[in-house]
């Protein structure tokens, strides 16, 4: 690829197309099959989050409730415990990892009929597996574990790893835009809400608890960065989220600069009717945490 191609490829673009591919990705996290393979293996899908901890952070291995806390961040610590407790007793990492890929094909198949054998998605699979493969994984352990994975042969399956590879490589550089932006888990979150992204009610099902979520907002207030009256982004809250989010699409760059510009396009379109199929099926909240549609 040349030099001109790289340059060309902006940063708003990652940004774009990870809003193509998100809701690729989070229907293992909403569908039904998915679910009933959550199930099958022990796990109480009464409430989503008891088979969402498992299932997000089986490529890490059998890893504590800690290291689950603070590869996800945003996520109460105790929530995370909670919901991970005796996770690794019910099922190995390997067995969930089997099972979210039965859940994503059956899902897939469920949402796109035909089409998961139409060559326009083993296109679509083969353009983001390239990009999914040039994500450096370095200081990036969520990418990095998706990374390790073998690849399954099915092209609809390998558009979802390629998907999650990919999304948990920005979601990685995310984090290390927060931090350097000097926001702890619950701030994040406190000063994300404040700028609109979504309600403070979606917010809840983080985990924080009212009191946690009231001393965050105060430090934000302490710093400027939110109206102590109302909670509101003052607008030094929201130049210091616009930053992050600009930070996130810079770091999240390099498998699309890799891609090429005219690659990116024709990902872009071939992912068009995919994703209004996933969005069109009611799986997926209409409001979410990660502020799609809003930054």
């Amino acid at each position: 690829m040349s030099e001109v191609d790289e340059e060309t490829v902006e940063p708003g673009r990652a940004r774009r197309l990870w809003h193509l591919l998100e809701p690729l990705h989070s229907v293992l996290y909403f569908a039904p099959e998915v679910f009933e393979e959550a199930a099958g293996l022990g796990y109480d899908t009464r409430e989503r989050w008891l088979s969402y901890f498992p299932l997000r952070s089986a490529p890490l291995g059998p890893v504590a409730d800690g290291v689950v806390a603070s590869a996800f961040y945003s996520f109460s610590p105790v929530m995370v415990a909670t919901c991970m407790a005796g996770a690794w007793e019910t099922a190995s990492p390997e067995e969930v990892l089997a099972a979210r890929l039965r859940g994503v094909d059956r899902a897939y198949r469920a949402l796109f009929g035909d089409r998961v054998n139409s060559s326009e998605l083993a296109e679509a699979a083969a353009l983001t597996r390239r990009a999914a493969e040039a994500a450096d994984p370095a200081g990036r352990p969520l990418a990095a574990a998706n990374a390790a994975l073998a690849w399954p042969e099915q092209p609809h399956l390998q558009l979802w790893q390629a998907a999650t590879i990919l999304r948990e490589h920005r979601g990685d550089g995310h984090l290390a835009a927060l931090l350097l932006a000097g926001l702890d888990p619950v701030e994040a979150l406190v000063s994300f809400a404040a700028t609109g992204a979504a309600s403070e009610r979606r917010f809840e099902s983080r985990g924080w608890t009212a009191d946690e979520w009231a001393v965050a907002r105060a430090r934000l207030a302490d710093r400027g960065l939110v109206d102590e009256r109302d909670g509101t982004a003052t607008q030094a809250g929201r130049e210091l989220r616009r930053r992050v989010e600009q930070d996130t699409d810079r770091l999240a760059l390099g498998p699309w600069q890799t891609l090429g510009k005219d690659a990116a396009d024709r990902l872009s379109d071939l992912l068009g009717d995919y994703w209004v199929a996933v969005i069109g099926s009611g799986l997926l909240p209409s409001e979410t945490t990660l502020g799609i549609g809003k930054v």
